[in-house]
């Protein structure tokens, strides 16, 4: 008896040992991140002059709800709480539940900013985008406080710049460590944008190793669940930055040796160079931007940035994010043809790139990422997504634009949220995964429309687009029309006039998303 109980007891420390040495990976699949693209622009490259990042969380598990933060003034001795975050399955939908680990000192006075699942903006027009790239699982550590949804807050709190950022992570992560797998968080301000990419210490550590690049002013990069920093110069901090510790590490893990070329990517995520659903969007980010380059589809590296060919608008953006690869060799769904009504082979309306993985079963998909068929940008398992624009001609309040979409950018639409935003339209606040399905719901409301057109995806998506294209195109023309009204007000009347359009927008896209969807109901019964 007193065996079996000892046995009970070392299977039960052992769950709980490995428990605690692994950070959840429950939003992963095959075992790498399939999570979020970003993609960002240098002010010389874009049509207006702006500085741009951007972020699709894409998650099965991340929270869909939102709000503003205000800008607050803390007494001495207030602490910044830190959490660790894992899957939590006993609500009405998959989300993860967030336990204290620790706290640190707050500082006296934090900025306002947008809390989105990984914080996006402050009103001091600093912004982030990220993306998950994992890295070796030997870094990780538990002894390691600072995870990356907690360090995007931090950041936006207490920072007004990229660089001024970049030096707080490096501050912060020195003495509370770097609780998490690689991660690319893409911070832009007023001027440029760099690219923070940052893995753990190793076991029983805290501290990080990270680096950070500069994207030209006249070029495009992307980050798509790959490293894609590679040989470095830190004699030129003008474009990198790193910690002090990241040779030293990549040399005592028989990563690199003294004499060789050093590459970061291959140092310290030499497994996310191998995934076709990274270097693929990578791929189809910098050819949608410059065709010219005749990059190849099935290379193993592309460059860090490329200047496009053209300057980069928000209507080009919208449609990157949307892509997944029509009209070229991996539109995984191509080969569900139908005869159309003169008899000519065609693709079926019902093929769908937005399939759950299931169903590429039946259909006998594969592609680039085997089984689950291609990693396309635009995702049926996106949460929100989000565009930034940083603009240094204007005030923060409204030079700062969170161009912000609900579900799959496919069959969304973006609105503007600026920095000086106060608050949020009610329905973008509704904890829609803890409730489960309900119509006060931004989320569900572009959920369901989302879910229901790529039941037929080649008929209902031009209903989509026959209210949302032109709509989101008057919703970039009229912001130069916004930033003029916006000018001639009193400051007083400032924030409540970006406040209030913010608001009517949200409710304005989330009312057409339940009538498009009830249309798409209607018009193609018996027909899905």
């Amino acid at each position: 008896m007193k065996k079996q109980f000892r046995m009970s007891l070392f299977i039960l420390m052992a769950s709980i040992s490995f428990s605690a040495v692994a950070q959840d990976k429950s939003d992963w699949k095959n075992g790498v991140p399939e999570g979020c693209t970003t993609i960002t622009v240098g002010k010389m490259a874009t049509a207006d002059g702006s500085v741009i990042t951007s972020h699709t969380d894409d998650s099965h598990r991340t929270r869909a709800w939102m709000n503003v933060v205000p800008a607050k003034k803390h007494d001495k001795g207030n602490k910044f709480e830190l959490f660790e975050r894992s899957a939590c399955d006993s609500l009405a939908m998959p989300t993860y539940q967030h336990k204290k680990i620790g706290e640190i000192d707050q500082v006296e006075k934090t900025y306002q900013f947008l809390n989105t699942a990984y914080p996006c903006i402050n009103e001091k027009q600093l912004a982030i985008g990220e993306s998950t790239f994992g890295g070796h699982e030997e870094l990780f550590s538990t002894e390691c406080l600072i995870d990356c949804q907690r360090l995007q807050q931090l950041m936006l709190e207490r920072c007004s710049s990229a660089r001024e950022a970049i030096s707080l992570a490096d501050d912060l992560l020195k003495k509370y460590g770097w609780r998490d797998y690689g991660e690319c968080l893409t911070i832009a301000d007023k001027k440029e944008v760099w690219h923070f990419e940052v893995v753990g210490p190793g076991k029983g550590k805290v501290g990080a190793v990270w680096v950070a690049q500069r994207v030209p002013n006249d070029h495009i990069s992307v980050n798509a669940n790959a490293s894609t920093i590679k040989e470095i110069d830190l004699k030129n901090p003008d474009y990198f930055m790193a910690s002090a510790n990241i040779f030293d590490i990549a040399k005592e893990n028989g990563w690199w040796k003294e004499g060789e070329t050093f590459r970061w990517n291959y140092a310290y995520a030499p497994e996310s160079r191998l995934s076709l659903a990274s270097r693929r969007r990578e791929w189809r980010v910098l050819s949608m931007a410059a065709p010219s380059l005749n990059l190849d589809a099935n290379d193993k590296d592309f460059p860090f940035s490329v200047k496009p060919d053209e300057k980069i608008t928000m209507n080009k953006l919208v449609e990157i994010f949307k892509d997944y690869y029509e009209g070229t060799p991996y539109n995984f769904v191509k080969n569900i043809k139908q005869a159309d009504k003169d008899g000519n082979e065609v693709i079926s309306p019902f093929a769908n790139p937005f399939m759950p993985y299931d169903m590429n079963k039946l259909f006998r998909v594969n592609g680039g990422w085997d089984e689950l068929g291609e990693r396309t940008i635009a995702r049926w398992y996106t949460m929100y997504a989000t565009i930034i624009q940083c603009r240094d001609w204007l005030p923060d309040e409204v030079g700062g634009i969170v161009w912000l979409a609900q579900d799959n950018v496919a069959s969304s639409i973006y609105i503007p949220v600026y920095s000086g935003s106060t608050d949020l339209a009610e329905s973008y606040k509704v904890k829609a995964r803890t409730l489960g399905y309900t119509r006060t719901s931004a989320w569900w409301a572009f959920n369901r429309l989302g879910t229901l057109s790529a039941q037929r995806w080649g008929d209902m998506r031009h209903d989509i687009d026959k209210v949302f294209v032109p709509l989101q195109k008057n919703y970039f023309e009229e912001q130069a029309e916004i930033d003029e009204q916006f000018m001639s007000l009193s400051k007083k009347k400032r924030v409540e006039f970006l406040t209030n359009r913010t608001i009517q927008l949200g409710n304005e896209v989330v009312e057409k998303a339940w009538e498009i969807g009830d249309g798409i109901w209607t018009k193609y019964d018996e027909k899905f």
